[in-house]
Order: C-alpha cells, then structure tokens, then sequence
C-alpha cells in the first residue's frame, strides 16, 4: 500500500513541476487508484499484484470514500463562496446595486451627503458615461467619475500619450509615453478603484460610429480640443436626447455648461454656431494652457456628472459657468435657444 501512495505523491509532483493542470493531476492519479482497486477485487487471493498493492480492496475503497468526501465538500464550499463573492473572470459587479463592505466604506462621504444618500451612490453605480478625449479635460473628469464609482465609464480617444501632455493631463505617467491614451486612462482608473468597469475605445470619434456609441451610455462628457468633434458629439447628443456636457479651455480661461435635449434649454450649437477662424480659437499647443485649469473645469464636468446621474442640486442646464485663473475670477451666464439652430432648432 505504501507503494502505491509513493507512486500516487510521484505522479502528483512530477506533474505540478511539469505544469500539468490540476484536473490532469487528479485524473492520473485516480487512474492508478481505480486500477489497484481493479486488481484487488478481480486478481485472486496471494496474487503477488495484490500482495504488492495492499492484500485487500477494503483499505482502497475506505481510502477512496474518504477522497470523494474531501472532493465533494470542496466544491461546495467553493460554490457558496462564489455565490458570496464574485470572482476576478466574472469582474466588477457593476450590474448588481448592491454594494460590498468594500464599496460602502469606500464611499461613506457620498453616503452621508443629504443631497446624495445610498440611493444616489446606487444611481452612480448603475449609470454609464461616456468621456470623450482623455487628455487635460478627460484626465481628471475620468479620475473623479472612476473615484465616485460610476459603474460603466466608456473613454474614447485616438491619441498617444506624450510627453509635452504629461504638465496638464495628470492621469497618465512618464511610463507611458507612447501608449495609447485610452489604455493609459484605462490601468489608473482601474488601479485606483477596480469596482467600475472601464470600455476604452482607442480610435477617433466618427460619424459612422457617434450614434451606435453613444446609444450604449446616459450621459455624455466632450473634453475634445476641436470644433469638429464637438459638433459631432452635439448633433448626435440631440438626435439621441443624451444629455451632453461640454467644456473648453485656452491659456488661462476655462468654461463648461450642459446640454441637455431633455430640456427646453439650447444644445452647444445654439451657442456656438459657427466655428471661429483657426487664428481666433489656437489650440493648447499654440497658445499654451497654464497646467492645473484643465483640472479645475474637469473637475467640475465630473460634478456636474455626478449632480445630472443623481438628480443632486441644480445642474448647469442653460447656463455656462467661466472661470479665469489668472485672476482667480468665475462667473456664470445664461444661455438661451435659438428658433433658427440646424441641431435643436424649430426647423431642425
């Protein structure tokens, strides 16, 4: 009998050092096993196999009962902590409301706020937002919807991280010059809180693709740098009624307000609706961008996410709040609708 354990411990080792799986280990071993239990009760009495193997099928069979016991128990306990706890292939439980220890500590200072509770913790939980551009707007809007625990949040962009972006868009890191901004985006989110799903899309946002993406979220955050994907993000915003908020920023001014079809206030274009010549609207590379606004402004699209998924407060719906850092100055505007707007408009 000693024999065979010996023999059952080698099989067993020789395969975990040749990276065997565990269920191919078992199965070799519960052949050797069935086959001495074969041996004794079909070899006669005296055999020299039987002899060698034990002299008698009654220590097997005890021995194999015993086995079966400890095999069924395992998979129990393994079923009900799967049942507890879901596991890393099934990922974030982003589709359930309910909330681990984990998650309630997490967010205890959202919980306590009046206007918020666990009802608007579980409303962020369940919602799915959209972030277009992950550079000095999406970087800190990303970081602070992935923090309050938005469940799903979706970051488009076709740009690479460089190392000029690294003074402003504060997600990314000196490591990853030269990977795509959405991966980038992707691993410290996910490494600051691993309960929200991130769905990174690293390509430009087309027309050919706006309407099916943006179907797929609630509420939509443009962080873009160009006229022409606002444009874009506006018009299709509408035609799907997703709320849409906006900002923008140049040298040391930032503003952001938001657009929501839903309402019967102006969409982006009611506002905007020419682009301006190149010289009248340079990029941040042309006109330079002092490093922490971008912060500030996207910041606050995070808050105005938060407020629009909850329901908290008054969103900035009609209404474009300004912000001049070099003065250290805000002020907000109201906006109105246009009857005449190609997008919104009467005749739209």
């Amino acid at each position: 009998m000693l024999l065979v354990l010996l023999l059952a411990a080698g099989l067993w080792g020789l395969g975990y050092i040749a990276g065997v799986s565990k269920t191919a280990r078992v199965t070799s071993v519960s052949v050797l096993l069935l086959g001495v239990m074969l041996a004794q009760l079909v070899l006669p009495d005296g055999h020299p196999l039987r002899q060698a193997t034990g002299g008698s099928a009654a220590m097997w069979l005890i021995l194999a009962g015993f086995a079966a016991l400890v095999l069924v128990y395992g998979r129990v306990l393994k079923a009900l902590r799967n049942r507890a706890t879901p596991t890393a292939a099934e990922g974030p439980s982003t589709s359930s409301d309910k909330f681990s220890e984990t998650e309630l500590e997490r967010y205890a200072r959202h919980i306590v706020l009046r206007e918020l509770g666990g009802p608007g913790q579980k409303r962020l939980k369940m919602a799915r937002v959209l972030v277009i551009g992950a550079g000095g707007l999406g970087a800190p809007a990303l970081q602070y919807l992935a923090a309050a625990g938005v469940g799903t949040i979706g970051v488009i962009d076709d740009d690479e991280v460089e190392n000029a972006n690294l003074q402003r868009q504060v997600i990314h890191r000196d490591a990853d010059i030269g990977m795509p901004k959405v991966f980038s985006a992707q691993q410290a989110m996910e490494a600051q809180n691993p309960n929200v799903v991130v769905l990174p899309y690293n390509r430009r946002l087309t027309e050919e693709i706006a309407s099916d993406l943006f179907g797929d979220f609630d509420l939509i955050l443009d962080g873009t740098d160009n006229f022409e994907t606002r444009y874009l993000a506006n018009r299709t915003a509408v035609a799907l009624k997703k709320p849409l908020i906006s900002g923008a920023l140049s040298q040391w001014e930032g503003q952001l307000s938001v657009f929501d079809p839903a309402t019967s206030g102006p969409c982006y274009q009611c506002i905007f609706p020419e682009a301006p010549a190149p010289e009248l609207a340079p990029s941040c590379a042309q006109a330079g961008v002092i490093g922490p606004l971008p912060g500030v402004i996207g910041s606050m699209m995070a808050a105005e996410a938060i407020k629009v998924i909850t329901g908290a407060g008054q969103a900035l719906r009609g209404e474009m709040v300004i912000y001049d850092a070099l003065y250290g100055e805000s002020r907000k505007i109201s906006l109105s609708k246009r009857a005449d707007c190609p997008v919104c408009g009467s005749s739209a």
